[in-house]
């Protein structure tokens, strides 16, 4: 499987795939690193600017690796959150046309 695939459907993205895995597993890291990172940048010590500087670029694989997974749950989510909003409207203006 593709690690920097673009395109799903809903339905492949509410998987749990290799791509959640390996985003985890950058999230953590990056986190790490930009913790101990901070600390060095701190003591302006040269290995804090070399973990905040693979931080970063820990954070932007994650985020292209993940990033498409959510858009593709995100336009799902939309569509049914616009399917309920409209019955939720109908329902409204039956209440109405009772309540009158």
């Amino acid at each position: 499987m593709k690690l920097l695939k673009k395109e799903w459907t809903p339905a492949e993205a509410d998987e749990w795939t290799s791509h959640d895995f390996w985003a985890s597993v950058l999230g953590v890291l990056s986190y790490i690193l930009i913790t101990v990172g901070i600390i060095g940048v701190f003591l302006l010590q040269f290995w804090g600017f070399v973990a905040v500087f693979m931080a970063l670029l820990l954070g932007g694989v994650m985020f292209f690796i993940i990033d498409p997974k959510l858009k593709a749950m995100s336009k799902a989510f939309d569509l049914k959150q616009a399917d309920y909003l409209e019955k939720l409207e109908q329902s409204n203006r039956w209440e109405d046309i009772d309540g009158d």
